[in-house]
């Protein structure tokens, strides 16, 4: 169950790099808007985060309240990437809530223990 929960994180931070990296380069090239590899890096991070929430270890779980907090920004991050996909200009505000909601999911993941 080791290797699977390993593939799984390596999975997961694919996932995070699609969605901060194509985030960097919209934000870069001075079009807000929603690039496909953000919209799959928020699925991918969202669906391997489920994935390694599971009880896949043997007593050596994260806390309950950090995979709740987790999840609700996961899912915060997906609604406000998924929605906002097919619009031609993101508000800027909205935009970078996204990068900064990416960044704090991050945060919580590292230095939540």
């Amino acid at each position: 169950m080791e290797a699977l929960r390993l593939i799984l994180l390596y999975v997961h931070l694919i996932g995070f790099a699609l969605l901060l990296g194509g985030s960097i380069a919209q934000y870069v090239s001075g079009r807000l808007r929603i690039n496909p590899a953000m919209l799959w890096g928020s699925v991918i991070g969202l669906l391997t985060g489920l994935g390694l929430a599971a009880p896949l270890r043997d007593g050596d779980e994260p806390a309950p309240a950090k995979l709740v907090t987790k999840l609700v920004l996961a899912l915060l991050i997906f609604v406000m990437v998924f929605f906002s996909r097919k619009r031609d200009v993101v508000n800027r505000g909205h935009f970078l809530a996204i990068v900064g909601l990416t960044l704090v999911n991050a945060a919580v993941a590292v230095f939540w223990r």
